[in-house]
């Protein structure tokens, strides 16, 4: 086994854990989550941090695609890297290219930023950042207050749910630190936009 392999093998190991811990952190907060298939506002209009070896393993993924649907996923990424170069700003933001029929082709091999979104993510500076997808009426919506973009506690109160809205430590730099590297003995490798990864 070579090094890539070996890192992505820890990688998945990892993975494991996390997707362990994100899906307890969604079964607490299910009266507040409504994402389901074929929503993919959160696969929309953003920049999808992904390292490298995040990367390697989407590719390694992409290899048991039927073709038609590899094929798609190509057209996708040349679409996303022309518009790119098109771009005149600073703050390049596209679908993802490997979203097809607003469904994930490869989510079973999806970057950790994908699998942690939708939970009301706690900051080192002791905020939470509410997933934006509150604004159409979804995750979080019903105890939001809009003005303060805190959860409200008058709100809350008033659903009588016995489960509280609760933030957590979900933040990309957080779940893709050295720490956890060292933890489960693989490394991260660089990280950027994931359409950069296909230049």
């Amino acid at each position: 086994m070579n090094e890539v392999e070996n890192n992505i093998k820890n990688y998945s190991k990892y993975l494991e854990f996390l997707q362990g811990k994100l899906n307890k952190f969604f079964d607490a907060q299910s009266p507040y989550i409504a994402c389901k298939k074929g929503c993919a506002l959160c696969c929309k209009n953003a920049q999808f941090p992904y390292s490298e070896v995040e990367f390697n393993y989407l590719v390694q993924g992409s290899f048991a695609l039927p073709s038609d649907i590899q094929k798609k996923i190509d057209e996708n990424i040349q679409k996303v890297l022309k518009e790119k170069e098109l771009f005149k700003g600073e703050n390049f933001k596209y679908d993802c290219p490997f979203l097809i029929d607003d469904g994930c082709s490869l989510y079973l091999y999806r970057g950790i930023v994908c699998r942690a979104f939708g939970l009301i993510e706690a900051n080192d500076e002791g905020n939470a950042k509410i997933p934006f997808c509150h604004e159409k009426g979804l995750n979080y919506s019903q105890v939001v207050d809009e003005e303060k973009m805190l959860i409200s506690e008058e709100k809350y109160l008033a659903l009588s749910e016995v489960k509280q809205p609760l933030a957590y430590n979900v933040g990309y730099k957080f779940l893709t630190s050295e720490k956890i590297e060292k933890e489960f003995e693989f490394k991260f490798g660089e990280k950027k936009p994931l359409i950069e990864w296909f230049y």
